[in-house]
C-alpha cells in the first residue's frame, strides 16, 4: 500500500476532512484548512487493519529494529496496540505525565532497559507531543529513535524537533499527498487545492494571508 492509498482511506472514512473555503480553528488559535480525527479508524476494521498493515510492511521495508512498540497517550495507543499485535513485540504507552497517585507511573507497561523501542502516533503536526514520548521512553533507558506515524502534516516545526533530537519519522502518507489525491478525487476544486498548499508553509500566518482574519 502506497501513501496515495493511505490518503484514499483517510478521505473516505472522514478522518481527514478539508475545507479551504471555511477553515477551522485549532485550539492554538490558528486557522487550518485540514482537521484529522485519525481515532475514527476505531471504527473500520478493514481500513484500520490496511493501515496496520501498512506501517508493519514500512518498518520492515527500513529494516527498523524494535524491541516494543510504544504508543503516544492517548491517540496513538489503539494504532499502537494493533501494531504490536501484528507484529508480535511487546506494547507499552506513554503518559504526557507522570500519575499522581499509585506507582505515579509514566509509561504504562512492561519496561525493560536496553530494548528499543518504535514510537506510534496517529498524527505529527508541531512534533511536541513524539518528542515527549521519545525523552520519557530514553529516560526509563529504553532507545527510542524511530517514530511511525499513521499522517503528518510536514511542518517545518517537527522536522527541526526531530532533527536536534536525532529522531527519525516514517509517515505512511502527509499533506502534500493528501491533498493532490483529495483534489483528483474531486474532494476540493484545483483552487481549493492551491489554498490548501499554502497552508503547510506557513500555517501561523495562513489565515491573514487568505483574507480569513
Amino acid at each position: 500500500m502506497n501513501a496515495e492509498n493511505v490518503a484514499e482511506i483517510l478521505l473516505e472514512i472522514k478522518a481527514v476532512t478539508l475545507n479551504p473555503s471555511k477553515p477551522y480553528r485549532y485550539a492554538s488559535g490558528i486557522l487550518s484548512p485540514i482537521y484529522t480525527d485519525n481515532r475514527l479508524l476505531m471504527g473500520y476494521p478493514e481500513q484500520r487493519k490496511k493501515i496496520i498493515g501498512a506501517m508493519a510492511e514500512l518498518l520492515e521495508k527500513r529494516k527498523t529494529k524494535f524491541d516494543l512498540v510504544a504508543g503516544t497517550a492517548t491517540a496513538g495507543i489503539p494504532h499502537a496496540a494493533w501494531l504490536a499485535d501484528k507484529t508480535g513485540k511487546p506494547m507499552v504507552y506513554v503518559r504526557s505525565e507522570e500519575k499522581q497517585h499509585g506507582k505515579q507511573n509514566k509509561i504504562e507497561g512492561l519496561v525493560k532497559k536496553g530494548w528499543k523501542a518504535v514510537v506510534v502516533e496517529d498524527l505529527v503536526s508541531t512534533g511536541g507531543s513524539s518528542v515527549e514520548t521519545v525523552r520519557g521512553l530514553r529516560e526509563a533507558g529504553i532507545e527510542a529513535e524511530d517514530i511511525v506515524a499513521i499522517f503528518t502534516y510536514n511542518m517545518k516545526a517537527a522536522t527541526d524537533k526531530f532533527l536536534a533530537e536525532k529522531i527519525s519519522l516514517f509517515a505512511l502518507t502527509d499533506f502534500s499527498t493528501l491533498i493532490n489525491v483529495a483534489a483528483r478525487k474531486k474532494y476540493i476544486t484545483e483552487q481549493e487545492k492551491e489554498t490548501a498548499l499554502e497552508w503547510n508553509k506557513d500555517p501561523q500566518g495562513w489565515g491573514k494571508k487568505m483574507g480569513f482574519e
